[in-house]
Formats: C-alpha cells, structure tokens, sequence
C-alpha cells in the first residue's frame, strides 16, 4: 500500500487548539530492581514548549515519560502540571485525571476498533455530537478522513502513526508524551511524517515532551534537547547551544561521530598534526582531545594550502562523500563529509585545512 506524501495530509492550521499545561519535574528520583533510573532528575517545560528527551538505551527517558503520564511511581521529589502535584512518593494521580496526551512507539491502537473508534475512546467525556467533531476533524488533519471506517489492521504502518497522532490530539490536551514516535518507520516515511506530526503539535500549541535516542530528530523537533545521562540532565539547551557548545567530549561523540587528537596547551596554542589550535581559555600544560567534527570540522581540497594527506576510503551518500584521509602523524584516518566529488578518489593525494569554529577542545581528567 503507498503512503500519501505530505500533500495528502489536511489542511495545516485546522487542529483545535490545547489549552497548554506547564510540566515540572521536581527532584524525582525512582529506583527500579533497587538501580537508581532517575536521579533528581529536574526540567520544566513551559506552556507550548516542545522539549526532547535524548538519551541512550538505560538513560532513563522512558522512565522519565512514564512518571510525566502517572504510569511509573516516584521514590522522591514532585512532578507538577499546571503547578499541582501530580506525583509525589506515595501519590501518584492516575493518567486520566493528568489532561495528558500518550504517543507510543507501538502506537497502541486498538484492533478491534475502527479509526473513527479509536479517535473517540479519547473522547467519551464530550457529548456524542461533540466527540464526533473533533474526532473527524483529527481524522481530516492527518488525511485519515476516508478511513473511518476501516480497522487499523487495513492501515499502513505510517498511516497507523497517524492514527495515533490523531487519537493523541483529538481531546486537546495540556501535554503530549511522545515516546520514539517514529522509530518504526522506514527511512523513506520518517521526514515527512515527523514534519508533519510537529507542524501539528506547533497547531495544537500543546505542550509536548519527545522521547528519543536520535540526535537528529532531536534537534529538528524540539525548542529545545535535553540530554539525559545516567537518570540525570547532563544538558540542556537550543540544538544549536547544545551541538556547537557539548559540555564534555562523551555530549560531543553523541551528536555526532568524532576524529580524536591527544594535544597539550603550550602558550596558548595546541599542536596537531592538522595545524595548530588556539586555546586561550585553557591553562599552560593541560592535558586536551581536540575533537574534529566530519561535517565542517576540515575540509579536503586537490591543491593546498592545507596539511599533505592521501584519501584511503570513500563512499558515495546522496549529495555526500564520507571520506577517510590519511595524514602523517594521526593513528586513525581523518573522517571528513563534503558535497559529492566525483574526481576525488581512493588514492588520492588531497590537502586538508581545519576550520577551528567547528573543532573542539576538550581537557581531559
């Protein structure tokens, strides 16, 4: 079954509009099989805030939605909605009472359901004229209009994640909860359907908390990304804040992959193999890595200036090379990532510059 393309999804600006929800985390910790998973883990979205929550596997983001939706108990600390306590030890207010949105990666729809029914099992509170408004106008935003009538079996895998999205939107909630809302998607239907789900959430205004384990999805969806590592926010800020300011080399090799040189500040300066670096920030004699990002961090040009190096690997991307260069005085190739070329090749002999605005220093312990 094809999937509809974003010119198939409805009209934008036509989602109902949350009554957006302030969410708090307050110190919460919790301990599962006696590990701590979150600990005093604090971070506040405001009103319409779209925050990612990036971490590895055990990180403890799906915790961290579990307790926002009153799923998983607290051992310490508060979550707040609208400044109300929601959970504290010994008191967890039930997902229902919350006015929250739930997004799965497995979407949960229900299979003995139709579309339509999906959508209004969110909605039995509102009358039945009501309910079937902002059901179908859910439906229409997500180009599931003709659908209604069919059992989530009959959908595509992108079009069940609309349904879900749909079926998240429809009782306009305060907060949404998006756990790895794309990871079951192919390649192909992930842009435009994440596209698509955030110009839904900016209609919506509602607040909304994503997890993920994507960098990149990361920085394309949320206002801001907060890094979580080990139950804690390592940190947290503008994709941008974050990408091009990582507070310690481990933040910088999650956004993206690194080359690592082993340097030492010597008046003011650190040496490569590259050229050197200018570090006036850091002390005479610190032990550093510079860190050297593959998109930007150097490039690779046929004929100087630049430092003499030999390509030893290429591989043709969309519009990219992913190289390795070889240059004297480096254990491992170079990776750089340029516009595709299609004279530079394996064997090469290239000369390659730094861009220092894209390299990072880091001391080392």
């Amino acid at each position: 079954m094809a999937e509809k393309s974003s010119a198939d999804w409805g009209l934008r600006g036509t989602t109902g509009v949350s009554f957006a929800a302030t969410l708090e985390f307050d110190a919460v910790e919790v301990q599962l099989g006696g590990r701590v998973v979150l600990d005093r883990f604090s971070l506040t979205l405001k009103p319409g805030e779209i925050v990612c929550l990036l971490g590895e596997s055990g990180s403890g983001k799906s915790t961290a939605l579990r307790v926002a939706a009153g799923i998983q108990p607290i051992h310490a600390g508060a979550v707040r909605i609208n400044d109300e306590i929601a959970s504290a030890p010994g008191l967890t207010i039930p997902p229902d009472r919350r006015g929250i949105g739930l997004m799965f990666q497995d979407f949960a729809l229900f299979p003995h359901l139709t579309v339509l029914q999906n959508v209004l099992f969110g909605l039995r509170k509102l009358g039945r004229t009501a309910a079937l408004a902002q059901a179908r106008a859910a439906l229409r935003r997500v180009g599931l209009a003709d659908r209604e009538a069919d059992f989530p079996h009959r959908l595509s895998g992108g079009q069940q994640q609309r349904l879900a999205l749909a079926r998240s939107v429809a009782p306009r909630p305060g907060v949404l909860l998006l756990d790895e809302p794309f990871s079951s998607l192919d390649a192909r239907l992930r842009e435009t359907v994440r596209e698509e789900t955030l110009a839904v959430l900016r209609e919506t205004h509602v607040t909304s908390l994503i997890v993920t384990h994507d960098p990149e999805e990361a920085m394309v969806l949320g206002d801001r990304v907060a890094l979580l590592r080990h139950g804690r926010i390592a940190q947290i800020g503008t994709a941008a804040e974050i990408y091009r300011h990582p507070v310690d080399l481990d933040a910088a090799r999650f956004f993206s992959p690194l080359s690592e040189i082993d340097s030492r500040v010597a008046q003011g300066h650190v040496t490569t193999p590259l050229g050197p670096l200018a570090t006036p920030e850091l002390a005479e004699g610190t032990s550093v890595t510079v860190a050297i990002r593959p998109a930007g961090g150097a490039a690779m040009a046929a004929s100087g200036p630049g430092t003499p190096g030999r390509i030893v690997g290429k591989r043709d991307a969309i519009g990219v090379d992913i190289c390795e260069v070889m240059v004297d005085g480096l254990d491992v190739p170079l990776g750089l990532r340029q516009p595709s070329d299609a004279a530079m090749k394996v064997g090469q002999d290239v000369f390659v510059t730094l861009n220092p605005e894209h390299v990072l220093v880091f001391a080392r312990d």
